[in-house]
């Protein structure tokens, strides 16, 4: 048999529920590998089903039906006898798009593995570890005879699917493989990010498990993204040494750190050093200092905030330091790390010097330019060479700021900028907002070169009176939630793309 893509995938009812000699409760659950498994398929644009045969407990279809409708997977009952035609019952249901469907099967069910399937019909077999025998042929677990397929675990699943689609595509396919915190992966895949079908460009995507070994993995993939900023661990700013060798990530990166080493044509993005001025406050304020070298034309300029390093807010001179950075008050205080850690977003707005006093922000701190900017902000995503923005609302103005103060009678005001930001309470105004697109498509620019990154987002407040266009925050993968589904998912995809080529080139000129 050929094999083709992948264009329907059944899971047997085998692999999803224990056995009854293993169900000793008597409670029906669903297997850890099972639910793993239909979590990722869920946003995969695979179509899915979950059969199982006669004989069934109540209590068990049940199950199947509650998940299969909450993921909105197909539900079938079949006898499962060798007159049973599953190829033609499911190509009733699905799309005929080309390629194969998959039937997945417990080793165990030696009734099913026997029977025999239409063409184009693919048998996956999980739980034969090393190798298994069926009639006079013996099989290795993953190798594909005839019609049969065979893994150990039902997690190797996606990595079987990523290699059949890939081996679909030929030359051209490129695979991307994807590890993130899970509610941040779900966010993107909902929105359709992470395909397992080829995308319109060519991409397809499989999620690195680390149950598995990583190095297998990423030999069958030819780029890496990831949210390292979701695997910090801890960040030691008592120590002087470069900030990268003070951030301590979790065992899991520590892992696929090391695998990529080993795996020279597959390509970071982004890699891993890249990221840091992201993960440093004090660092990417200096690098904002940049922006002076853009050729305004005429035109308002961009730049970054005043700022000041601070070590402790008890320094006797420190109203000296203040007056020296040019930072009159109000001021917003930030940790100087901006992500990964539990307290990286508990931020204050100073009125008073005397706010600082015993000011609960964690050190070392960067005191930053407080900018009017009529309560209005502007979300920049980078994608590749593609910008998007969107208008949000913003914390008013100093003087409205002062009045919310007095009213919680608290000094300073203390927030934290994903939960509590003291977002102004009228209604959004832009008429007295003019961004300079052209302006920050060029600071966007100089931003992707300066810190050589694929995929960023960064924050533009406008200032009342000059007009000054203020990056007051850069932030590495962002979600660019507010960008239509229908524009800004193609557009990752082409960032994606663009990347991968482009290190691919490069190694190639290496080479040769």
């Amino acid at each position: 048999m050929k094999m083709g893509g992948v264009r329907g995938i059944l899971l047997d009812s085998s692999v999803l529920l224990p056995s009854d000699e293993d169900d000793v409760n008597g409670d029906a659950a669903i297997l850890p590998g099972a639910d793993y498994l239909l979590r990722k398929l869920r946003y995969s644009k695979i179509p899915t089903g979950l059969s199982h045969g006669q004989g069934l407990s109540n209590e068990k279809k049940n199950l199947l039906q509650e998940r299969a409708k909450i993921s909105s997977y197909k539900y079938f009952v079949f006898n499962l006898s060798p007159e049973d035609d599953l190829s033609s019952e499911l190509a009733r249901v699905w799309e005929d798009n080309g390629g194969s469907f998959i039937h997945v099967i417990s080793s165990c069910r030696e009734d099913i593995v026997n029977i025999e399937s239409s063409f184009g019909w693919l048998k996956v077999i999980v739980g034969s570890a090393g190798t298994k025998s069926y009639g006079d042929a013996e099989f290795d677990a993953a190798t594909a005879i005839s019609n049969v397929l065979f893994i150990d675990k039902l997690e190797e699943l996606p990595l079987l699917i990523c290699q059949l689609n890939k081996k679909a595509l030929g030359k051209e396919a490129l695979t991307v493989g994807y590890v993130m915190k899970p509610s941040r992966e779900e966010d993107f895949a909902k929105r359709g990010a992470f395909p397992w079908l080829p995308t319109q460009n060519g991409l397809t995507f499989l999620p690195l498990n680390y149950e598995l070994p990583i190095s297998s993995q990423l030999q069958k993939v030819d780029a890496v993204l990831h949210k390292a900023t979701d695997e910090i661990l801890a960040v030691d700013m008592s120590s002087s040494s470069e900030f990268s060798k003070n951030v301590t990530f979790t065992r899991n990166l520590q892992e696929l750190q090391t695998n990529i080493k080993w795996q020279p044509n597959c390509c970071v993005i982004d890699p891993f050093n890249n990221i840091f001025p992201i993960l440093d406050r004090l660092k990417i304020q200096q690098i904002l200092i940049g922006l002076e070298t853009l050729d305004p034309r005429g035109r308002c300029r961009i730049r970054a905030p005043r700022f000041l390093k601070v070590d402790s807010f008890d320094e006797s001179n420190l109203e000296q330091k203040l007056a020296e950075a040019n930072l009159s008050l109000p001021n917003i205080v930030k940790p100087q790390v901006a992500c990964g850690v539990a307290d990286a977003h508990s931020m204050a707005i100073i009125f008073k010097v005397n706010d600082y006093k015993d000011l609960n922000v964690p050190l070392p701190a960067v005191v930053q330019e407080y900018v009017d900017h009529s309560s209005v902000l502007y979300k920049f995503y980078a994608l590749g060479g593609k910008i998007f923005h969107a208008v949000k609302k913003s914390i008013p103005n100093a003087d409205a700021l002062m009045n919310l103060a007095c009213e919680k009678g608290t000094k300073p005001l203390l927030f934290d900028s994903l939960k509590s930001l003291p977002i102004a309470k009228e209604q959004l105004n832009t008429n007295n907002q003019q961004i300079d697109l052209e302006l920050v498509t060029d600071a966007a620019n100089w931003l992707r070169t300066k810190l050589d990154l694929t995929i960023f987002g960064f924050d533009v407040v406008v200032q009342e009176g000059t007009g000054d266009h203020v990056i007051v925050d850069v932030n590495y993968l962002p979600s660019f939630k507010e960008v239509p589904d229908d524009v800004a998912i193609p557009a990752f995809w082409d960032a994606l793309k663009e990347k991968i080529v482009s290190e691919k080139s490069k190694q190639v000129r290496k080479t040769s």
